[in-house]
């Protein structure tokens, strides 16, 4: 049987592709293999290309997989085999560079690399793909959570992101096709549904009158699905309607990932977001008006070029005033090939790093606050495999709808299971729970609520 092995750096999206590229070679009869334990015939790095880091790791990895096996097939697909396909053809050993599209010619390809031992370069220009690449993932290994693929690209164009390059423009999934997998997964056992993609928001930006808001109706109507959940969405995406369904759907999770990037209206403007803080505050108000107990995190870059204290300042102060459940913080990182790379006053490194730890430490506290709203208070889990009950300490854990990670003690049988369970104790990464009942099915533990 032959062997591949695959090595996957970035975003979950990322890591969804890498899934679904190994349906094709599951599909073909091959077995995976570890990438750093085993030998394979075919490796298949997904790489990255947000940061300049992302590439030099990514390089990394193709040479490590190169040394492990040079006789073996080297796939380097992902966003930075998109930008730079001539640069990783140059590194020696190297047989296949795919792009951020045509993955599902892969098994072709890699065919083709076995017969006749020709590199093959099968990158063309993404800024002219109008239509969604269809590759379904219908199990996850480890998770009771399933992830469905609504939409690739972004239209944004933000001063300090290079990813419109290397995915392309807004292309949306055919909302049949959507539904159709989401129907499949339910039938599989998942009852939750993570609606994932570059850009999850500008879902239906390229249908016609067809939005976001009308697929999460739709999926609401599918028998067997008790949650849905959005991996990310803009702040400009949220309208009306989509609040709408926000407030009618018993299956939304109380749970919404808004990245503000910053909290002062000048470096937003420099970022080339499309909103001011007065417009985030009031959808974000609207929402939570809509959605009682809902989680709002959130993405923050810190020292932005031109960023000065006081816009520092006055982001702490807004971020604060928000409320949010928990603030994922990165530092400004020059990407080559962007606006803000070339822009002038860069802040000094040391800056950026005592400037992300306040942010982290007021982060933390944010999450704390919001978790003790909680305590008393009962929560639906899916226990989720893990260590927790793998390691034989009779714990289990799981994620709220509203996203608490609740651990309680339990064995693993629960695993996919609907529990009820009421949280005893705060804290920052993880609450204390106690279970109060298991149901197979959320609507009748709804009832009894």
């Amino acid at each position: 049987m032959s062997t591949v092995a695959f090595y996957t750096l970035g975003c979950k999206v990322n890591f969804y592709d890498t899934e679904a590229m190994w349906q094709l070679f599951k599909n073909e009869g091959y077995e995976q293999v570890d990438f750093e334990a085993a030998t394979a015939d075919v490796y298949v790095i997904n790489t990255c290309t947000v940061t300049n880091t992302g590439d030099k790791k990514s390089r990394q990895i193709i040479r490590r997989a190169v040394r492990r096996n040079p006789d073996a097939v080297i796939a380097v697909t992902g966003c930075y085999a998109q930008t730079s396909p001539a640069e990783i053809m140059a590194i020696e050993g190297v047989d296949l560079v795919v792009g951020t599209q045509d993955r599902d010619k892969l098994m072709t390809y890699v065919s083709q690399i076995q017969a006749e031992r020709k590199p093959i370069n099968a990158v063309r220009n993404i800024m002219k793909t109008r239509t969604f690449e269809e590759l379904d993932v219908p199990d996850f290994a480890d998770h009771t959570r399933a992830f469905l693929k609504i939409q690739e690209g972004c239209n944004n164009f933000c001063t300090f992101c290079i990813i419109p390059w290397s995915r392309g423009l807004s292309r949306s999934r055919d909302p049949e096709s959507v539904l159709s997998q989401a129907r499949q997964l339910v039938a599989s056992g998942y009852k939750e549904i993570v609606l994932t993609g570059i850009h999850t928001g500008g879902y239906g930006d390229d249908l016609e009158n067809y939005r976001l808001s009308d697929l999460l109706a739709d999926l609401d109507r599918i028998e067997g699905l008790e949650r849905i959940r959005i991996s990310s969405i803009e702040a400009s995406q949220i309208d009306d309607a989509m609040i709408a369904v926000l407030n009618s759907s018993s299956k939304m999770c109380r749970h919404l990932h808004i990245p503000l990037q910053a909290g002062d209206d000048e470096i937003l403007k420099r970022m080339r977001r499309k909103y001011t803080t007065a417009e985030f505050a009031e959808k974000i108000a609207k929402i939570k008006a809509a959605m009682p107990g809902v989680a709002i995190t959130t993405d923050v870059i810190v020292g932005f070029p031109g960023e000065t204290e006081a816009h520092y300042e006055n982001g702490y102060r807004f971020m604060e005033e928000i409320g949010f459940a928990e603030m994922h913080v990165f530092p400004y990182s020059k990407r080559t090939g962007t606006p803000a790379a070339r822009m002038e006053d860069q802040v000094d490194e040391e800056v950026k790093h005592e400037r992300v730890h306040r942010l982290i430490d007021l982060s933390e506290r944010m999450q704390a606050a919001y978790a003790d709203e909680w305590v008393g208070r009962v929560v639906e889990i899916i226990p989720e495999r893990g260590e927790k009950g793998e390691a034989g300490s009779g714990l289990m854990s799981g994620h709220s709808d509203n996203y608490l990670n609740v651990v309680f003690r339990g064995d693993p049988s629960l695993v996919g299971k609907l529990c009820r369970v009421r949280v005893v104790e705060g804290g920052v990464n993880e609450v204390r729970g106690e279970l109060l009942e298991v149901r197979e099915n959320a609507g009748a533990m709804a009832a009894n609520a």
